[in-house]
């Protein structure tokens, strides 16, 4: 199942869904029909150059979203806040992650320029739960009202042509998505509870990208996606290992410096910084599993000294990993 658009100021999701699908629109909403599957698409139009679309559903079959670029150049920008129980994957990547790996290490939102190619996969049978927000940079610049935007945010807010940053999506950013994927379009005051909800998260997001340290921006393309999509997967493929920058810039055929630069304006993070972060997840999640020792848990992700795993456990959660298991 595959679904291809192309993006511009214009376009009606609902309308070109349901005229593809041969699917009727009630409103501002679709029911999925029992041949394709359950849930529903709704979208919600907050302000002139201002909506959302919400998507809740489980498909039959796989489902493919491919977003082309614009034909025109346009000011708006995108906002994807993924939801689901199994995350998605943003681009085609060259093998599979480890779901334990996926789920501590989410993309949760991606935010980008109109003029970049957007592919989203999603497996049959999977519960699948996000939001796309599309908003213009004049009306995203005034909800902000920032006087001194670092590179990242000023990159978003100056339409600027060929960015894309992600970022992961905390307990509180998570709250509030299920909050408004469960907002019933019936009740009184459903169009409030959306606004307010889509601006909540907004406000998270951007709390997150005013952290990011500055870093130049380079227009990136889409096979520089997905040369960026195959290094995050051969860095989480084995936690146990540091990445090394030079063979994994020989392995998918780009320059070091590029790759270290690009890799860190997309993710936010250097690639040894997100191979931490990604490992702390993991050792996190298996700790959570039970079945395992704190010592075991060590040794299976790399470390020969238990004091080292330790500290580096509870710099990054906060506690150590024994407190961690038995709930702090």
């Amino acid at each position: 199942m595959v679904f291809e658009f192309t993006a511009s100021p214009t376009f009606n999701f609902l309308t070109s869904f349901g005229k593809k699908f041969n699917i009727p629109v009630h409103g501002n909403s679709i029911l999925l029909p029992s041949k394709l599957g359950n849930g529903t698409i709704r979208r919600v139009d907050l302000e002139t150059g201002f909506k959302a679309v919400i998507h809740q559903y489980t498909l039959k079959e796989d489902f493919v979203l491919k977003r082309y670029p614009a034909h025109k150049t346009c000011d708006l920008v995108s906002l994807i806040f993924h939801g689901n129980e199994q995350p998605a994957s943003l681009a085609t990547p060259s093998e599979e992650v480890p779901i334990s790996l996926a789920k501590t290490t989410p993309f949760a939102i991606q935010v980008s320029s109109y003029d970049l190619e957007s592919v989203i996969h999603f497996p049959a049978g999977t519960a699948i739960q996000f939001v796309v927000v599309g908003i213009t940079t004049e009306r995203l610049r005034s909800l902000l009202n920032i006087q001194q935007p670092n590179p990242t945010v000023e990159t978003i807010l100056s339409s600027a042509q060929g960015f894309l940053f992600y970022q992961t999506m905390g307990p509180q950013a998570q709250r509030v998505l299920q909050q408004l994927i469960s907002i019933r379009q019936t009740d009184e005051l459903s169009f409030l509870a959306y606004y307010l909800r889509v601006l909540e998260l907004l406000l998270l997001v951007f709390e997150q990208l005013l952290k990011r340290d500055p870093v130049r921006h380079r227009p990136i393309r889409k096979d520089d996606i997905d040369k960026l999509f195959n290094v995050r997967n051969l860095v989480l493929s084995d936690l146990s290992q540091p990445p090394k920058l030079e063979q994994l810039a020989r392995q998918i055929g780009m320059n070091q410096t590029k790759l270290k630069d690009l890799f860190s304006q997309v993710f936010g993070d250097s690639i040894y910084q997100y191979y931490l972060k990604a490992r702390m997840d993991e050792a996190a999640f298996l700790l959570e599993q039970g079945g395992r020792s704190v010592a075991e848990v060590g040794h299976q992700l790399g470390f020969t000294n238990l004091s080292h795993f330790s500290r580096l456990f509870k710099r990054h959660h906060g506690l150590s990993p024994k407190k961690y298991v038995s709930g702090g």
